[in-house]
């Protein structure tokens, strides 16, 4: 399974977000404190956007900040807004896989991998994946 550097940013993005919630962050501050290139994060956080999981304001008081709360945005979540399939096989999407043949179960595996890994990257959000101390700030700003 490949996780693309496209998804691994775009989560990094939105862990360093989730981790102030309280005050937007620019492109520049994400990347260098999570050492990612300025330009391919800025490409990403575009995406994010338009999925919904990021909001931005221009200004001298704008930046991003979550689209919604930490605990509503979940790693599947990330991965389809930039990678679009989860699994591919040659870059076709499992749907419509068939084999003929001995290799006539194979398509069942492929696709029992990617929904296993759709229930992994479901359950996980975010705000579970934040510090401690992190997570009870997250929580704080939602509550107020």
């Amino acid at each position: 399974m490949h996780i693309s550097a496209k998804a691994d940013y775009a989560t990094r993005a939105l862990l360093e977000l989730a981790s102030d919630p309280g005050r937007p962050l620019s492109c520049e501050a994400i990347a260098s404190s999570q050492e990612i290139p300025f330009r391919f994060l800025k490409s990403v956080v575009g995406e994010l956007r338009r999925a919904g999981l990021v909001r931005s304001q221009r200004g001298c008081e704008g930046g991003y900040w979550l689209g919604r709360p930490a605990d509503e945005i979940a790693l599947l979540d990330v991965v389809r807004a930039v990678d679009g399939e989860l699994i591919t096989l040659r870059g076709q999407p499992l749907t419509g896989l068939d084999y003929p043949g001995p290799a006539v179960g194979l398509p069942g595996v492929w696709r029992r991998v990617e929904s296993d890994a759709a229930a992994v990257l479901g359950a996980l959000t975010l705000s579970a994946l934040l510090p401690a101390g992190a997570r009870e700030q997250t929580s704080a700003i939602g509550a107020a």
